[in-house]
């Protein structure tokens, strides 16, 4: 019988190796575990019970809510506020910091997610997933949260990562020594390690983008992604074109393929000229895995992770993925910001 280990026994057995670790980080996790349990039990429902559809509601993003990421963001704020050890959260569903409702334990660690990524996908039952990344507060505990304890650069991240519901449901993450994965074994209701320190190939063959926007895109955009439509590269034949419209699943397949996943800004929406993905609970995450993972992720100049944020909303381009491809992305962008 081969070694099953869940998510509980991993964190406890490499807590020793996380700076100033402590027991609250498990109970974090452990909420964090159930809540994907129960998310993915009505995902698996979803065409069977009422959770298809709209809501009839527009976020703060100015999107029409899902009643499938309504639902995940509930449970999440729900079971992470009785984890006794957060001080604040933030969605991307909610315009201002989750506080943590009086009477209830508080403790020193901010949670950020994205509750459904991908969630235009539920109806037609492509893969979609929750994000998430955990921080830890710099003020002092006895007075005030200050925004700058929830606007803080990717690199103070102390752990990032998704839940991806597809044919299986998985649990990838980093505490920053390596990336694991863990698959929901249904028959016994646990995330079970299934991929041990997760490493991205040096170099892919896979590119990611939605080309239906190219004609928003500046110059440098072009020319980055015509570098991989081409022979001209350096595999000396084009990268294959794989797109589903699903960051996590988009990023979950490159991880393990290898290959670049690409969001640039675009003029499509003039109120938007920074890109759609949000830096806090999406590019922030993603990038922490993916350096832990060997690989490398960009705004297109400069490392994800050193952004400043200075809103919870904040949008980024991000290229994201294996190390070599991404380099390349960065080499022609200074190329072109030169001219």
């Amino acid at each position: 019988m081969s070694q099953q280990v869940t998510v509980t026994e991993h964190i406890i057995l490499h807590q020793n190796m996380v700076p100033r670790a402590t027991g609250q980080f498990t109970r974090l996790f452990n909420e964090l575990v159930l809540s994907a349990k129960i998310i993915s039990r009505e995902v698996n429902k979803a065409g069977l019970v009422d959770v298809l559809g709209f809501t009839g509601e527009v976020n703060v993003q100015g999107e029409e809510v899902k009643k499938l990421d309504e639902y995940a963001n509930r449970i999440l704020i729900h079971r992470l506020a009785r984890s006794g050890v957060l001080c604040a959260m933030a969605s991307e569903e909610n315009a201002d910091i989750i506080e943590i409702p009086h009477g209830l334990p508080q403790g020193n660690y901010i949670c950020i997610f994205d509750p459904l990524d991908g969630s235009s996908n539920i109806d037609v039952n492509v893969n979609i997933g929750t994000i998430f990344s955990i921080y830890r507060r710099n003020s002092n505990p006895h007075e005030p949260l200050l925004s700058s304890d929830v606007l803080q650069p990717g690199m103070e991240q102390v752990a990032a990562g998704y839940i991806l519901y597809g044919s299986s449901t998985m649990l990838v993450f980093t505490t920053g020594n390596g990336v694991y994965g863990f698959t929901l074994d249904p028959g016994v209701g646990e995330f079970l390690l299934s991929h041990p320190n997760i490493r991205i190939p040096e170099q892919g063959k896979i590119y990611s983008v939605n080309e239906g926007y190219s004609q928003y895109w500046d110059e440098g955009t072009r020319a980055v992604v015509e570098y991989f439509k081409s022979s001209q590269n350096s595999h000396m034949k084009p990268y294959s074109a794989r797109y589903i419209g699903s960051l996590v699943a988009d990023f979950h397949r490159n991880l393990l393929y290898g290959g670049v996943f690409l969001y640039p800004a675009d003029m499509r929406d003039p109120k938007k000229p920074t890109g759609k993905l949000r830096l806090l609970c999406e590019a922030n995450p993603m990038a922490m895995i993916v350096e832990q993972a060997g690989g490398m992720a960009i705004d297109g100049e400069k490392r994800i992770m050193e952004i400043e944020p200075d809103h919870l909303h904040q949008r980024t381009p991000l290229f994201i993925g294996s190390r070599k491809d991404v380099m390349v992305v960065q080499e022609i962008y200074q190329k072109y910001k030169g001219k």
